[in-house]
Formats: C-alpha cells, structure tokens, sequence
C-alpha cells in the first residue's frame, strides 16, 4: 500500500494549504511528525477490499487523517502534553490559542473535503463520529483523578474516543464502493474492535515502553490522571496496602513513584490482563471481516489486527 498511502499523504500536504502561515507551519508539523496513518491506510485497504475503483477513497482518507489530527492538537491542549511522538507538541511551540484555532481550522478543512462525493450517507457518519469523538474526550475528562472508574465506564470513553474513527473509515469506504449493508456493517464492526484493540495497547505502552521508542515519558497518562485498563484492573486485584498507593497516585496525578507503581501492576499481571482484553478485541474484528471475499487486501486488513497487538510504539 506504499504507493497508495503516497499518493494520499501528497493530496493531504496539498489540503492542508492556507493563506494564513501560522497555520501552515502549525498542521504541517504536526502531520509530518512521524504519525502511523493507520486510520487513513484502513479506509484506503477497505476500499480495496471492497472493490472500489475510483478516486474518492484517497480525499476522504485525507479527511479521516485531518480530524485525527485535529483531535491530538485539542488533546495535548487539553493534557498540557509537551512532547508528542518525541517532538514538541504544538502548544509547546506556539502556545494554547493558537493549537486550539488551528485544529478547529483542520475540522473545518476536513468538513469542506467531505462533501465532494455529494454522498449523505458519508456525511452521517463522520458527522456522528466526530460528535462521539468529542463525547468520549469529555468522558475521558470527568474521569481524570476518579480511582472508581470501571472497565465498563473505560470501554465507554476509548469506543467514543479512539475506536468510533476507526469504524468510520471502514464504513466509508463502503459507501463508496456501492457494497451492501451486511458488509459496510461488517468492516465497521472490524473498525471498531480494531481501534479498541489499539487503544488498550497504547494505554499498556504507556507503562511498559521505553520512553525513546514510545515518543513520551512512561507513566504520562498517570501524571495527566488518566484511568486506563491496566490500572483499573490492579485496582481490582491488589490488596489494602498497594491499592492505596495505586489511588493515591491516581487521585494526586502522581508518577513520581513510577517504578513502584509498574511492579504493583507487573505482580497482578496487568499488563497481561491488558494484552490478552486488546486480543479478544482482535479477534473479533478478525471474525467481523469473514463475510469479504478473500484478496490480498483483506489479508492485510488481518495483518493489522496482529501488528495492533505486537506494536512496541
């Protein structure tokens, strides 16, 4: 897919365009800081495997890319974050203002490329998608420092905040393609368990991973008071003692004591629990596409599922 993702990241560049420079130096760093395309490349692999043959899956694959991007600027404003894939973040360089203004700017260039199909059904769906996008970024917010968040109230918050894009661009990518419902509701299906997949392994990272290969410190989303799987799930299982420290850090949004928090959560195997969550989520994504026709395509869509799983970034 090398020359397909090519071709889009070039009409991506070339969307981006502005008049206002702030605005050009602002999305063109933090699209070419070293993101993984994964949504972009699912809507592109979809289309494929759907047998789309026009042109249509590369602008709305831009589009899948401009609203993520559009979400990180917002989230780091949001999170205070100063570095993003190991480089500084937007707000770092140019201030809040200017990163929220120019991730409303990419929302609104994204919208304006939407509609060149002239297809209602794909308007629905990002339309939607981008509100629940925003639901879940809320969620994620009255959650922050709250050490009784459960697995449910999780699944809730990263199936609106991370998975509900993924769905869409596999959905899309069957509209255009004129494919019948049972499929576009199937590769959605496959969207969505994908991007959960993804998430829960991210958040894992998060404590297991090497700050030089993740792109952030270990223990960020603790320091930021954010509730992920692998520390809700030792809260379920650790004693008075270690329960203690492990809410206290939640609810002071402290990682000073990263190293001891990681050996709590090694000795319950959290990050086990966690793993093993993000492979039934595979799996049914894996179990969603059963109805497309075999192709090289669809084999590559299943290679995805495994590369979610194996990732170390």
């Amino acid at each position: 897919m090398k020359s397909e993702l090519d071709l889009m990241n070039k009409i991506l560049v070339a969307r981006l365009d502005s008049d206002v420079d702030l605005i050009n130096k602002m999305s063109h760093h933090i699209i070419t800081s070293g993101g993984k395309r994964i949504r972009p490349l699912l809507l592109l692999l979809c289309a494929k495997a759907t047998d789309y043959d026009g042109d249509y899956h590369y602008s709305m694959a831009v589009v899948i890319e401009l609203i993520h991007t559009a979400t990180l600027l917002h989230d780091d404003v949001v999170d205070q974050s100063k570095t993003r894939r190991g480089e500084d973040t937007a707000n770092e360089l140019w201030g809040n203002a200017p990163s929220v203004l120019v991730g409303d700017f990419l929302y609104s260039r994204a919208f304006e490329i939407m509609v060149e199909p002239n297809s209602m059904s794909i308007m629905k769906i990002m339309s939607k998608a981008t509100n629940e996008i925003s639901k879940g970024e809320v969620l994620q917010l009255l959650n922050i420092k709250n050490a009784n968040v459960t697995q449910t109230e999780y699944f809730e918050v990263i199936e609106r905040k991370t998975a509900c894009l993924f769905k869409a661009a596999c959905q899309i990518a069957g509209i255009l393609s004129n494919s019948d419902q049972r499929i576009i509701n199937a590769i959605g299906s496959f969207g969505m368990h994908l991007g959960n997949a993804f998430q829960i392994i991210d958040d894992t990272l998060d404590y297991e991973s090497d700050s030089s290969i993740i792109g952030k410190e270990i223990g960020d989303d603790l320091s930021e008071g954010k509730v992920t799987l692998p520390m809700i799930y030792a809260l379920e299982k650790t004693g008075k003692i270690e329960n203690k420290i492990l809410r206290d850090a939640i609810e002071n949004a402290d990682a000073s004591n990263i190293n001891e928090i990681v050996e709590i959560l090694l000795n319950v195997n959290a990050f086990k629990y966690s793993r093993d969550t993000a492979m039934r989520e595979s799996n049914k994504a894996l179990d969603s596409i059963n109805y497309l026709s075999d192709s090289k395509y669809k084999n590559a869509l299943k290679l995805l599922c495994k590369l979610s799983l194996e990732r170390s970034s």
